[in-house]
């Protein structure tokens, strides 16, 4: 299951345990990455006034599953690529009108949140900035999103990943390139694109959310291993973070055939998007995240965010050409 990099989620305390294991509201503001230049703005959602810190989100109804998730009797688990996807129902893909998951050029989201590796606990931030930069897919145009994800202040994964709306509200995931690094050497590049090497575009969100539905392909990347699905799991829901606290919050549960067992719990706020990730189940880095700030750039910011996407992308086609490389580039 992809790693909620995306800063879209959320600090944990060492030892905080249980079905959500999530984070109560931090104090501090460092998010291990210098911005560009900025200006902080307010959640466009507004927050609830409530003091508390805790979610209200309570656990599922335990079963004879190991991981508590209640499951129906013979019910085999869903995989493959999505069905529906055509390419002629995205006549306006950039106009993001998907209140849980809005992409506005200009905007960053900054996370802080940790890991679990041996028993301890290891810092983890996150930096999703939505560039100005669209890349054509399929004949589809796509939003940029440029992330970066730190583990102990130490940059270990950057990444370009393309989205797009359909016209019913539902957003698509067309792919991603990211690069992995250990100890500040490149290690690997598990691209995947729609439409290269057997991937299908899947859907991040859907515009009308509903519980007891079938879960649904988050894209579908064979070549490296990419088999994300999601589902809803709560509904109206309330948590506070460092950004703020909100109400009528949606929760998905994410799981991946690689990892049997292990769930991902993000949550959604109304015109933000992810605010929050937990976790519960055979997780094996227990990550969780939350978000600290969400700003939007300045003209000269955006300009820094451009440029360091479209170099990114030029080493996208130096190393991989195979996949990657059978794309148009980002203007």
């Amino acid at each position: 299951m992809r790693r909620i990099r995306i800063g879209y989620a959320f600090a944990l305390t060492a030892g905080l345990a249980g079905p959500l294991a999530l984070v109560a509201c931090s104090s501090g503001d460092s998010s291990g990455v210098q911005a560009p230049s900025q200006t902080t703005v307010t959640p466009s959602s507004r927050p609830d006034a409530s003091p508390s810190a805790t979610p209200t989100t309570t656990p599922p109804a335990t079963t004879n599953t190991p991981t508590g998730k209640p499951s129906t009797p013979g019910k085999q688990p869903e995989t493959g690529p999505e069905p529906g996807y055509d390419r002629s129902a995205f006549s306006r893909p950039t106009m993001f009108t998907n209140k849980w998951f809005p992409l506005r050029p200009g905007t960053r989201l900054n996370y802080r949140g940790q890991t679990i590796e041996d028993g301890e606990a290891i810092p983890h931030t996150v930096t999703f900035i939505v560039t100005d930069l669209t890349k054509v897919i399929d004949g589809v145009r796509n939003v940029v999103l440029w992330e970066r994800d730190y583990r102990e202040g130490v940059l270990e994964e950057a990444e370009l990943a393309f989205f797009a709306q359909a016209d019913g509200g539902d957003v698509w995931h067309f792919g991603q390139y990211p690069e992995v690094y250990e100890g500040g050497q490149l290690t690997e590049v598990p691209a995947w694109i729609h439409g290269v090497e057997g991937a299908r575009a899947g859907i991040t969100i859907k515009a009308k959310p509903q519980l007891g539905g079938r879960s649904y392909s988050q894209g579908w990347g064979p070549a490296v291993g990419w088999s994300d699905r999601a589902e809803v799991f709560k509904t109206n829901q309330k948590t506070c973070v460092k950004a703020g606290c909100f109400q009528g919050v949606l929760v998905t549960d994410e799981t991946s055939a690689d990892e049997p067992g292990a769930h991902q719990l993000k949550y959604y706020a109304a015109g933000i998007g992810n605010v929050r990730v937990g976790f519960y189940g055979n997780d094996p880095t227990k990550e969780t995240l939350e978000l600290v700030s969400v700003q939007r750039l300045s003209k000269a910011g955006l300009a820094e965010a451009r440029a360091a996407a479209l170099s990114l992308e030029k080493r996208a086609y130096r190393y991989s050409k195979d996949v990657y490389g059978r794309t148009a580039p980002m203007k």
